[in-house]
């Protein structure tokens, strides 16, 4: 497998006694793969998405990309989080460069790349703007158009649509969907939102808290990818709740 995470546990120092974040984790997806992380607050799905991302090292057992032992960031990989870190004092472009530029790539070359995955994400009459000027959404797709800059190997991704109105949400989901396919690349998304996990990923991986572990794993095959009120997505959705094992009325509470 692509990615494998052995019989991982993560554990921090809390006022001086041990907490538990994660417990016996093991995880194994595929190149290409897009994986959603799901459960509720504290069930350490963000611990893991470090983890995997290199930001942390496991208090024991180990996780490897491609048969290399993670131990730190790699600039084969890039991270998307919530807050876009985008520059107030660069523009859109310059915001796109700015990755490319720590490589110390040609000018030609970084500008050249930055137009192109801008033009990617819908953004291409924007390239002078400044964040400020752009919507919640549109500052997002510059985050996007920021990471294919680099052409990593896999985007990880901890609740980045997390701030944003649910039909901006809906529709960055889809933009991300069809770049995720297009560029053919291997995609780690942290959610708390079921409809979200589902409509966006290959395998969906059910984690519990206290300590965070992996309940499921669960495969999404959709009839129609675009479909959100589709007889297959819903099964998949309610099955889901099921592995929460929770009522109906307990269903919105329980993720918030």
């Amino acid at each position: 497998m692509y990615v494998t995470v052995e019989n991982v546990n993560k554990t921090y120092q809390h006022h001086g006694a041990p907490f538990h974040a994660l417990n016996g984790i093991n995880l194994e997806f595929g190149r290409g793969e897009f994986i959603c992380l799901l459960g509720p607050s504290g069930c350490g799905k963000s611990t893991l998405l470090n983890l995997l991302a290199g930001f942390e090292r496991p208090t024991s057992g180990r996780v490897t990309i491609d048969g290399v032992l993670v131990e730190a960031p790699s600039p084969r990989y890039v991270t998307i989080f919530q807050n876009q870190n985008l520059l107030p004092w660069r523009t859109v472009q310059k915001n796109v460069e700015l990755g490319l530029e720590s490589r110390k790539l040609p000018r030609k070359e970084r500008h050249e790349r930055a137009a192109r995955c801008l033009d990617l994400v819908g953004l291409g009459g924007f390239a002078r703007h400044h964040p400020q000027q752009l919507s919640g959404g549109m500052r997002q797709r510059v985050a996007f158009a920021g990471a294919l800059a680099m052409e990593p190997e896999i985007i990880f991704m901890d609740e980045p649509f997390g701030a944003l109105d649910a039909l901006t949400r809906m529709e960055m989901q889809d933009e991300l969907l069809k770049l995720q396919k297009t560029q053919k690349k291997t995609v780690v998304f942290v959610t708390h939102d079921i409809e979200e996990a589902v409509f966006l990923a290959d395998k969906v991986v059910v984690m519990t808290p206290n300590p965070g572990k992996i309940k499921s794993v669960i495969p999404v095959h959709l009839e129609d990818a675009h479909d959100r009120t589709g007889s297959d997505f819903l099964a998949i959705r309610d099955r889901i709740f099921g592995e929460f094992e929770l009522k109906q009325k307990d269903r919105t509470e329980y993720f918030i």
